[in-house]
């Protein structure tokens, strides 16, 4: 059966800005803006080597309603929770955190100096899973499957599945409600592609070194661009005269209504509500 190329639909630049206790960072989507990408909700690029754009790092915060995925590229970060959990995140390392039914965790740098690189994926929990009992997973850069394609190319399967040419092969997480594929991909020049996905997914890309074309040839991702990919089962990528380095994002979307405010995501005004009314009251993490 003849595979059909998505093509590229939308183009989204990051913005520079600040959260937490004054991290700089580069936010490339968030609930509020008029691209929506369901199920994903916010995604945040943050890289500096100077310490003053990161030491401040995420103090004690609550979360419900969604998970949390953050993926270090460079340096390191500690995270801790109301649970007792301990993690510490270093270069190559994911971790997804569901915060369901609540969770204050911070996220606090490791390091005093050089440089700090990664990612923060927020991606939504169906209405029934909102509620279920938080939990999180810490995934090692090790344990991270990894798929070696030619000229030094790769990708890191941190999940979902890829189909290539030697098969199947599972990333590091499964069992997500939404389906979620996230790969960490790397291209030499002129080097091609091809990732299956469901064709009524939600597809993402986003370039963080280097150009990529996607779906078209003429279609070009220059780093710091994130692109929405319509119409089929296939992601096609190459690269041209540059290598490139990207992530590739997708999952099933949920078609429920999303309701955002701070640290929040539910389906109605009401539950929001309800969640300040629980962190206010100390009953959001019961």
């Amino acid at each position: 059966m003849n595979k059909q190329n998505r093509q590229l639909a939308t183009v989204v630049a990051g913005q520079n800005t600040s959260d937490g206790a004054g991290v700089k960072l580069k936010r490339i989507f968030n609930p509020q803006q008029k691209h929506k990408f369901d199920p994903f909700l916010l995604f945040d690029e943050f890289g500096s080597d100077e310490a003053a754009d990161y030491i401040g790092g995420f103090p004690d915060h609550p979360h419900r309603g969604f998970e949390t995925v953050t993926y270090m590229l460079a340096g390191a970060m500690l995270h801790r929770d109301h649970l007792g959990n301990e993690g510490h995140l270093r270069q190559g390392d994911v971790q997804w955190m569901t915060a369901a039914h609540g969770i204050i965790h911070s996220e606090m740098p490791e390091q005093e100096n050089g440089l700090l690189h990664g990612f923060q994926l927020w991606l939504n929990l169906p209405a029934k899973e909102k509620m279920k009992p938080p939990h999180y997973r810490d995934i090692a850069a090790k344990d991270i499957p990894h798929v070696e394609l030619v000229n030094d190319g790769y990708i890191k399967l941190i999940a979902g599945d890829y189909v290539g040419g030697t098969g199947k092969q599972s990333g590091a997480v499964t069992g997500v409600a939404t389906q979620p594929l996230y790969f960490d991909v790397s291209l030499s020049p002129q080097q091609a592609l091809d990732i299956p996905v469901d064709p009524q997914h939600t597809a993402l890309v986003y370039v963080y070194q280097g150009e990529l074309a996607v779906g078209s040839s003429d279609k070009i991702l220059t780093a710091g661009q994130l692109g929405q990919l319509i119409d089929g089962d296939n992601i096609h990528l190459e690269t041209q005269t540059q290598s490139a380095q990207f992530l590739v994002l997708a999952a099933m979307p949920l078609n429920e209504p999303v309701v955002q405010s701070g640290p929040f995501v539910m389906n109605t005004m009401e539950e929001i509500e309800q969640a300040y009314r629980d962190y206010r009251d100390g009953v959001l993490t019961q």
